[in-house]
Formats: structure tokens, sequence, C-alpha cells
């Protein structure tokens, strides 16, 4: 097996330590492999492709990070097209979250997900998506969810228009 060496906050490394002996895993190596191959499994779930999809994202980062803010915005520009709406709300004191709502294909979901989590200092993004056409809760295909906590980088942008912009006063 090959070892590959990753950089993570230390909080992070001591959540993974503690899930791990907490749940019988043999160390942090088999929760990170695991966690990997859930993470690439997503949104290969053949049921969902060339099919109408709704999803909702949820992103949590401080409030004083206004580059992460900036970024959403700048997502919801740029996928105007995958975003129905977009709301902004407080949670504390200190943090501030960002909810998307968006329709359209599973690669187009996945896109949007993906550069959500390469955003800088994002502190978690929860989303589930939700097959809308022809929905049949007995098929098996109900909502596939999944979340991931920050730590990555930021990627490209472009600009456009969005369709709505929840209220936030910063």
């Amino acid at each position: 097996m090959t070892v590959v060496s990753v950089s993570m906050p230390e909080e992070l490394l001591e959540r993974i330590d503690s899930f791990s002996e907490e749940h019988g895993y043999t160390g942090r190596s088999e929760v990170i492999r695991e966690a990997a191959r859930n993470l690439l499994g997503e949104f290969e779930d053949r049921r969902l492709e060339d099919r109408d999809l709704m999803a909702v994202v949820t992103v949590l980062f401080e409030y004083e990070t206004t580059s992460v803010e900036e970024r959403m915005m700048q997502l919801r520009h740029e996928h105007e097209g995958l975003v129905a709406s977009n709301f902004h709300s407080h949670v504390g004191e200190h943090h501030c979250m960002e909810l998307f709502v968006l329709e359209g294909t599973l690669e187009e979901v996945s896109t949007f997900v993906g550069k959500i989590r390469a955003t800088r200092d994002t502190l978690t993004v929860d989303y589930s998506v939700t097959p809308v056409d022809g929905f049949d809760p007995a098929s098996g295909l109900g909502p596939l969810s999944g979340q991931s906590e920050g730590e990555s980088e930021d990627t490209e942008a472009a600009s456009g228009d969005a369709e709505s912009d929840g209220g936030h006063d910063h």
C-alpha cells in the first residue's frame, strides 16, 4: 500500500483519531481511506444519471471570513442556471450559513458541490440530492447526501446573475 502525506489542522486530526477509537477503526488511515472511498463514490450513483435533480447545499463559515461569502456570490453568479435559490443567514455570533437550492443534472450538481468544497476557509459543506422526475420512494431512489469539512483551496470563478439572494446584514 502506498503511503501518502496529508496536511490538515490539528483539530481535524484529533477528531479523526477520536472517531477512529470510538468506532473501532484500526487507526486514522482506515478512517481516511473510508472517507475517500465515500467521497469519490457520492456522485457515482448510476440511478441518478440522466435525471432531473434537486439539491440543497449548506455551507457554514466564520462571520469574519468575507472571502468565503464573496466566493459564494461568485459561484451563485457563475451557476445562475443551476441555482434556483440562495439564502444567507447568521448562525450564532461568529458564523454565517449559505444555503443553495439547485435544480439540474448530476454532473452540474457535482461540479457545484466540488467548487464549494474547494473554497478555502469553509467550516462545513452539507448537501442532499433528490431526483424530481418520477420520484418513487419505493424504488429506493431517495435522497443522496453527504458532508465534508472545510480546509481546501479557492477555485476560479466567472460572473453572471442570480435569481434570489436571501437577506444578510454585515
